[in-house]
């Protein structure tokens, strides 16, 4: 098991929990809006802001932490992330925020304290560009965006 290392921001309220597994077999960790003045932020249709959580976390070396959608809010009401998944690097030690988007039709509040997305911890691998005269040839060669199939 990796262990995030996480801090409060200054002023942050200490009495949000920090990100959580709501099941044993959960994947992402849940993690809540963390506003200032235990206030409430309104979403109009289309409109994008960025949500503090009130966190700093601490990424081991090797690994990422991707923020992604929940599930029930991008179908119940259209809140997505526009960015995802978004990726926070091991070595970003800011605050934790997170961009989110109403693409629905309807007016939506986010509360302090909401569950507003979730954290999946991934292995990082890191590569080596090397600058070739040619790539080898494959079944799919150049073929792109829908080639393989409907859509």
């Amino acid at each position: 098991m990796v262990t995030i290392r996480v801090i409060h921001d200054e002023g942050a309220d200490r009495d949000v929990p920090l990100p959580s597994y709501e099941t044993a077999g959960a994947a992402g960790a849940d993690i809540r809006a963390n506003l200032p003045d235990r206030g409430r932020l309104q979403l109009a249709p289309g409109e994008r802001a960025l949500v503090p959580t009130g966190l700093r976390i601490e990424i081991p070396a090797g690994y990422e932490v991707q923020i992604r959608p929940r599930s029930g809010l991008a179908l119940k009401h259209g809140i997505t992330l526009p960015n995802t998944p978004g990726t926070i690097d091991s070595d970003y030690r800011g605050p934790l925020g997170v961009i989110v988007m109403n693409a629905g039709q309807e007016l939506f509040e986010i509360a302090h304290g909401d569950r507003i997305a979730q954290m999946v911890v991934a292995p990082v691998l890191q590569a080596r560009f090397e600058l070739a005269d040619a790539l080898s040839s494959s079944a799919r060669g150049a073929g792109g965006f829908g080639s393989t199939g409907r859509g």
